[in-house]
């Protein structure tokens, strides 16, 4: 193998795109959230060894014939490594790397791999100063200055949060780029449909996770998200309750709640529909909304949060699986079925003379 120094460093992601494709050395640089001591069917001992990025995840099987089995062995969970390698996809059992070469990450390093990729930070922090932006141009004072209000006392906090812990945006910072999303879909939908209320839509999107900044939060210096018994037993949607009630009413006792008494409609109101919309997001009883949605904002915020999480599910699939035959891509969990490579679209025919 070439020297490690002058390998390229991938991510996770990157790498399960293109090692089957490439097959060639290359440098990861990852967390080891999780570890295990097994024994294979012949009573040999391995280890076991989860792996994570900001893009994703995958697992390590270390048997005991590997040149650094020893080594593995005296990791810790929450360490940062590299691995250098020839990585090789197995099929069963995915990526596995050859002929590894492992050493602990600087602390300069660590900090580079939490913020994430330079595309992915790049995005994340675009992706923020939209949500900012959105909640700026928002005319009902109430809605506007609880949503500012959220976000200068919560912003860290909100850029480390996974909006799942699988599924969809299941990463460190996935909640920004979820509601960033989300956000630009609920603003076209209000331009297409004039009933909704643009501003209790944008107020409901920041909202409407809230709750995850306390169930898939990431630990600061680390890709885990530890949980955590209020969460348990609680879950988002009555924490993101609890968390608007409690900014609602630190916002009244404000000097400029005065002049907000006499505004239609009045600001019980407004309240208690934000607080609708953070209920009934999950559109069904059994999916885990205690109610289900009862006006036009809560039924389009349901679908723009199920739109945004299934593109991303397909977005995941298209990028890293496996691929059965030529556009037909092997099924996802929770997908039931196998996907099918959308159809490309045509490019506009530039007018004659152009």
């Amino acid at each position: 193998m070439n020297e490690a120094t002058e390998l390229d460093l991938l991510t996770l992601s990157q790498l399960k795109q293109i090692a089957s494709m490439q097959p060639q050395p290359y440098r990861l640089h990852a967390q080891v959230e999780q570890k295990s001591e097994k024994t294979t069917g012949g009573g040999a001992p391995y280890l076991e060894l989860r792996l994570v990025d900001a893009s994703d995840w995958m697992v390590w099987r270390v048997f005991d014939s590997n040149p650094v089995f020893m080594e593995a062995g005296q990791l810790t969970r929450g360490v940062f490594i590299e691995l250098a390698a020839q990585w090789i996809d197995t099929g069963k059992y995915g990526l596995e790397p050859k002929q590894p070469q492992m050493r602990l990450l600087t602390e300069e390093e660590k900090q580079t791999l939490l913020n994430g990729n330079p595309e992915l930070a790049s995005r994340q922090a675009a992706d923020f100063d939209a949500i900012c932006s959105f909640a700026s141009e928002i005319c009902d004072p109430r809605l506007k200055v609880l949503c500012c209000l959220f976000l200068e006392k919560h912003s860290e906090r909100f850029k480390r949060t996974a909006a799942a812990r699988r599924n969809h945006h299941a990463r460190r910072g996935g909640l920004v780029e979820h509601v960033a999303q989300m956000m630009r879909c609920a603003a076209t939908i209000c331009g297409v449909y004039p009933m909704l209320n643009r501003d209790l839509m944008i107020a409901g999107v920041l909202f409407h996770d809230c709750g995850k900044l306390w169930e898939n939060v990431h630990a600061e210096n680390s890709f885990a998200q530890p949980y955590n018994l209020t969460a348990e037993m609680l879950g988002h949607i009555p924490l993101g309750l609890e968390v608007v009630n409690k900014l609602w009413r630190e916002l009244m006792e404000r000097p400029e709640a005065v002049d907000w008494l006499h505004l239609e409609p009045p600001s019980d109101s407004v309240r208690l529909h934000l607080l609708h919309l953070i209920a009934a997001h999950h559109g069904a009883l059994e999916f885990g909304s205690p109610v289900l949605p009862k006006t036009p904002e809560a039924v389009a915020l349901h679908h723009v949060d199920n739109i945004d999480a299934k593109l991303e599910m397909f977005r995941k699939a298209y990028e890293a699986g496996k691929e059965l035959a030529p556009g037909i891509i092997e099924k996802f969990a929770p997908w039931p079925v196998n996907i099918v490579a959308p159809l490309p679209m045509v490019a506009p025919v530039p007018p004659l003379g152009e």
